[in-house]
């Protein structure tokens, strides 16, 4: 009978805490040795950097990704073609397509639900 073979040991990932308590050892040092030399200066660093990383966070947060482009519902009858009415009645949207190889009929879509603000 051959020995087992003990399973190989994971690598430990490093945790996020782990780095967060680094920077801000690093950044207290920093702030220490700035306000070592002068008062002032150490005040005004950490007016700067505030307001710096304020700035970042609204930045990051103002600018939304632009909302989803309508789609209209396509199949075989209307695909291509842009709908004649849309209609939204009790939180859904109708979508009426008028076709033009037959002029006396309306295809219409019912989409799901609607948001309406």
């Amino acid at each position: 009978m051959g020995r087992k073979r003990a399973p190989a040991e994971e690598p430990e990932e490093s945790s996020r805490a782990a780095g967060a308590c680094v920077l801000v050892v690093l950044g207290g040092t920093a702030a220490a040795a700035v306000f070592a030399a002068s008062d002032v200066a150490g005040v005004l660093t950490l007016w700067v950097v505030g307001v710096v990383l304020l700035w970042r966070s609204v930045r990051r947060t103002a600018n939304p990704a632009p909302p989803p482009e309508v789609e209209h519902p396509s199949c075989r009858e209307c695909a291509g073609h842009e709908p004649a009415r849309i209609e939204a009645q009790k939180g859904m949207l109708f979508y009426s397509f008028v076709l033009p190889d037959r002029p006396n009929h309306t295809h219409v879509h019912l989409a799901g639900e609607v948001n309406e603000a």
